[in-house]
């Protein structure tokens, strides 16, 4: 493929999962002191306090939600940019679209998480059914700051008002060009909700996306669906967000 067609399928390397961070310990009453014979040795209680990665890796769905399908880390060999700041475009608003689509995070988040979510094959490799419109769901969960995720929400609106003639993103050489924009229902659900689709030509041959994008609190949900293989195969495409995958997530945000 070459780099126009990689962008289409770009993923964002995800951060490890940090480990909790331990506060606090033990002490014993010092002998020397003037506390009385016999007075039992005081111990702080030691706490545990979750980080925003151990928050999401909680949050985020596994095989085990979505029956049937696989659910892997996305291949870091088609991921577009490896930070929002790589992204230029064209038309500045539109740039929480292009990131939404690139599993790229949202506003200012203390942290991501990315998963893709697919059919699996007999031999266990990842694979999508074109035929009936499923391909590949990307998961990009973010955890923000008090009251940023709302911002971040905002920002996503306000790119599906103003990007319906489309707009182009360009990140390290590659450009992807988006045809056009256009508001899609969803279910409601989270504390805010709302859907959009894309459409792309590539090699000649156009594609629709679709992508999805839930907050629920200070954690933002974007699911994002394209069919690789289409594209590849320079076939259309219009890869429909699996409602499996979706539900789950969203039980799952709470």
């Amino acid at each position: 493929m070459n780099r126009a067609t990689s962008a289409a399928l770009a993923t964002l390397s995800l951060l490890a999962v940090a480990a909790l961070t331990a506060c606090g310990g033990t002490g014993d009453a010092d002998s020397g002191s003037d506390s009385a014979v016999g007075e039992p040795a005081t111990t702080a209680p030691s706490t545990k306090e979750t980080s925003a990665s151990e928050r999401l890796a909680r949050t985020m769905v596994t095989t085990s939600d979505v029956k049937g399908l696989r659910v892997a880390e996305p291949d870091e060999e088609f991921r577009f940019a490896r930070t929002p700041d790589e992204v230029t475009l064209d038309k500045p608003v539109c740039a929480p679209l292009a990131h939404a689509m690139n599993q790229l995070p949202l506003g200012d988040p203390e942290a991501d998480l990315t998963r893709v979510v697919s059919g699996q094959r007999d031999n266990g490799a990842p694979g999508s059914d074109s035929a009936n419109g499923i391909g590949f769901t990307y998961i990009t969960l973010t955890a923000h700051r008090s009251g940023d995720a709302k911002s971040a929400f905002a920002g996503v609106r306000k790119a599906v008002e103003s990007c319906g003639g489309g707009f182009t993103a360009e990140a390290n050489g590659a450009k992807t060009p988006y045809d056009s924009v256009t508001p899609e229902q969803v279910t409601p659900t989270g504390d805010e909700s709302l859907g959009f689709k894309a459409t792309m030509t590539s090699l000649g041959v156009p594609h629709v996306l679709h992508t999805e994008v839930v907050r629920s609190g200070d954690v933002l949900a974007v699911h994002f669906s394209v069919d690789g293989m289409a594209i590849a195969n320079r076939r259309p495409s219009d890869a429909k967000l699996s409602p499996t995958v979706v539900n789950a997530q969203n039980r799952k945000l709470g």
